[in-house]
Order: C-alpha cells, then sequence, then structure tokens
C-alpha cells in the first residue's frame, strides 16, 4: 500500500531540463558545477525562482 500523500507529492513526469546546480551535504547549500554556491549566480536565481514558507509565522508570533 502506497502512502496517500506520496500520491500527490511526487510529480507525475520527469521534468526533462537539468538543474544547474546539486546540494553539497557537507556545506549544506547548493553549488554550481564550479564550487561556487548557486545563490552567486543571478542568473540561476532568476531561471530557478524561489519559494517561502508562512508555517511559522502562522505558529509563532516572534517569526
Amino acid at each position: 500500500m502506497q502512502p496517500f500523500v506520496l500520491k500527490h507529492a511526487i510529480p507525475a513526469e520527469r521534468s526533462s531540463g537539468t538543474v544547474p546546480y546539486a546540494y553539497n551535504a557537507a556545506l549544506q547549500l547548493n553549488v554550481l558545477s564550479d564550487g561556487r554556491p548557486a545563490i552567486a549566480d543571478r542568473a540561476v536565481l532568476l531561471a530557478t525562482g524561489t519559494t517561502t514558507s508562512t508555517a511559522g509565522s502562522k505558529t509563532h508570533f516572534d517569526d
């Protein structure tokens, strides 16, 4: 039996695009192929977009 959430959390199709960065567990951030942090490349930031979370703001007054 597959948990309910997995039916909705996993995309139905794989994207054909490539991601220009990879996660570096030692540095705990995304890095480009040349080793620079992904945040250092403005084009990558513009192409990948951002996400935000409001969960903390709704549960804690001091966030």
